[in-house]
């Protein structure tokens, strides 16, 4: 290809918006099994949560609508389709305009934005966005269920311990009578899990009745423990009336004993699952306070904290969290994806690498460890955690594209083309997957299937300006000027500011000779990117053709300001000044371009003309003999020969 792009991996909500990864990954303690029949309606939900969050973006209520989404994130974290929507309403525009024009308007300016980003010039194709799966998800929240359901048991077995150590303080009597009141609190906790809610309000009642007057620390420790009960039980069958006992029960804690802090920890998560983010902070950061060696009160301040955009204290939280359980890996991928968020890669990576060091099998945090990787640079490093992630998570699609992508940033074009098959004996008509393997086959120069799987892209979704002008690079890469200038016309009208196919219009007619249409486009071209070094080289270009030598002049100096030791444009740049007359200008630039690359041969040739009409005689006599010197086979040695006789 004339023009290295980026492999695209977005997301499928319809948006083609692209842009490095920045969407932070915090995953979710569920306890719930993700294949139980109960959680039927938790896709509705979700549903329902996204497009209330689109609502409120729609109506610029920015905040509300990324609360919601933010819910969902640290729920699932890998819910792209909710990823993708909070990234959109995170680059809108907050200033102070609102209404469904204003954020249409604000997101056609991302697109056209990522589009431009999209455009430039790349060594490699790199990943910018990813996608993913069903499988990808189920593996997440296995994860960090299976992770909670060991924190829940390490809880439970502190409680029984802070029980028994309750009961040896107590008289005689007492202790029968805490014996008695803890039992009918675990039958309770029992019938619960059985769906017996009457049996356990029953046993919850008989337990608080029990409970001598004057005992208010043992008593605020009991309400707190059936609070609990409540809300495991309300947050795992979606349960309102159990939830409203928690929060019941964990206020009547309180009342008794303000420094019970399992009981705020209750009150937190149940504002938390409430996109209740102020309270969830408040609460969480009060359990935290009274008890501040519990590890999983510091994860899920960390985790609301993050939820309201305060990463560095979300990050002093997981820190606690890590120092206080060094072994519960969800601690160290969310302080990963916190560390991401303030922009500091390298401890993310680290973070990731400790949360697989605890548990080698850990699906998402390889997959983490690799989108980082990307994000540096080293797609090398990305191959292999990409390919770890997969080894865990074989049928996960979106980690298998990823590797492809990052095989063909590495290089490994070959590998990647393999990859991108698997990928599409699974989906055949994916048009992201499409377009990547249509970059690869023209990586590989195999240009002719290219153009099969570009049109793919292009049936599959017809308005996406980049397929349909990577349709246009492959039929002209394949010698179909007619059809790609076609190609890049659409491209072009579907996107009034993508410079891609303006710049290869450009090209194509300056090529043919058309020089009209030529600079026709390449003006729209520089209208939209005045800087862009490859339009005003071209455009230099198509004015030298045209031996207008002052626009020319213009466009090479404005190239040079982008990129000032390109030898090519400054020599082009020196011809125009010789043209144009400017002499002494010539003269310089033939000098700049000999300090730049010394056995350009033709810059010596011209700047020994040009020291001619300069009246320089000596100095081209210098210039000529030394390029007749050191290269004595020089295409124009016969001329060169002929000016030195003359002189």
């Amino acid at each position: 290809m004339t023009d290295k792009q980026k492999i695209l991996l977005f997301s499928g909500i319809g948006l083609a918006v692209i842009g490095i990864v920045t969407a932070i990954l915090i995953n979710t303690c569920k306890e719930e099994n993700v294949d139980d029949p109960a959680l039927s309606g938790t896709d509705a939900r979700r549903m329902n949560i996204v497009r209330l969050a689109a609502d409120y973006a729609a109506a610029g209520e920015f905040d509300r609508a990324l609360n919601l989404l933010d819910g969902l994130l640290i729920d699932n974290p890998d819910d792209e389709e909710a990823r993708e929507l909070q990234r959109i309403i995170l680059s809108m525009d907050r200033s102070g305009t609102s209404g469904a024009d204003a954020a249409n308007n604000a997101l056609i300016d991302e697109l056209r934005r990522q589009y431009q980003a999209l455009a430039s010039s790349m060594n490699r194709p790199v990943i910018v966005q990813s996608s993913s799966s069903n499988s990808s998800s189920s593996s997440a929240d296995n994860d960090e269920a299976a992770a909670a359901r060991r924190a829940q048991a390490e809880a439970e077995e502190a409680r029984k311990r802070a029980q028994e150590e309750e009961l040896a303080r107590a008289s005689r009597e007492m202790q029968e009578i805490m014996r008695r009141v803890n039992n009918l609190i675990a039958d309770g906790k029992a019938k619960l899990a059985a769906g017996d809610t009457a049996g356990a309000s029953r046993d919850f009642n008989e337990a608080t009745r029990l409970i001598p007057s004057g005992e208010t620390r043992f008593e605020s420790q009991k309400y707190a423990d059936i609070a609990d009960a409540y809300y495991e039980h309300g947050a795992a069958n979606r349960n309102a009336e159990s939830t409203a006992n928690s929060v019941r029960h964990a206020n009547t804690s309180i009342q008794r004993d303000a420094t019970q802090a399992l009981a705020h920890f209750t009150l937190g998560r149940v504002a938390r699952d409430a996109n209740q983010n102020a309270n969830a902070i408040s609460s969480f950061r009060e359990a935290a306070r009274l008890d501040p060696n519990n590890f999983m009160y510091q994860h899920e301040l960390g985790r609301v904290l993050f939820i309201g955009r305060r990463y560095a204290e979300a990050r002093d939280a997981f820190q606690n969290a890590t120092r206080l359980n060094p072994n519960y890996e969800p601690s160290w991928y969310n302080l990963g994806g916190t560390f991401r968020a303030l922009n500091r890669l390298d401890d993310a990576i680290a973070a990731y690498r400790q949360a697989v060091a605890i548990r080698a099998d850990y699906f998402a945090a390889h997959r983490e460890i690799g989108r980082l990787l990307i994000a540096k640079g080293d797609a090398r490093g990305a191959v292999l955690a990409f390919t770890t992630a997969l080894q865990h998570n074989p049928s996960d699609y979106a980690t298998l594209v990823e590797l492809a992508a990052a095989q063909s940033q590495a290089g490994n074009n070959i590998e990647a083309e393999n990859l991108f098959t698997r990928a599409l004996n699974t989906n055949p008509t994916d048009p992201q997957t499409n377009y990547n393997m249509a970059l690869v086959k023209m990586e590989l120069r195999k240009n002719t299937e290219a153009i099969n799987f570009a049109r793919v892209a292009v049936d599959a979704a017809p308005t996406n300006a980049i397929y349909v002008y990577t349709l246009g690079q492959a039929l002209e890469a394949s010698g179909a000027n007619d059809l790609a200038i076609t190609a890049y016309r659409q491209a072009a009208t579907l996107d009034a500011r993508y410079i891609r196919p303006r710049i290869n219009l450009g090209n194509l007619f300056l090529t043919a000779g058309n020089f009209t249409e030529a600079i026709h486009f390449l003006n729209e071209a520089y209208a939209i990117e005045p800087a862009n070094f490859e339009v005003n080289n071209n455009l230099g270009a198509v004015y030298t053709r045209q031996e207008n030598w002052s626009y020319s002049i213009v466009h090479y100096e404005r190239a040079l300001t982008t990129r000032p030791n390109d030898a090519t444009v400054r020599f082009n740049l020196a011809r125009a000044y010789a043209a144009s007359g400017d002499h002494q200008k010539a003269q310089a630039s033939y000098q700049h371009v000999l300090r730049l690359a010394p056995n350009n041969w033709d810059a010596m040739f011209e700047l020994g003309k040009t020291c001619i009409v300069l009246q320089q005689n000596a100095e081209a006599r210098q210039y000529l003999q030394d390029l007749l010197q050191r290269n004595p086979n020089y295409s124009s040695r016969a001329e060169a020969e002929r000016i030195l006789q003359s002189l």
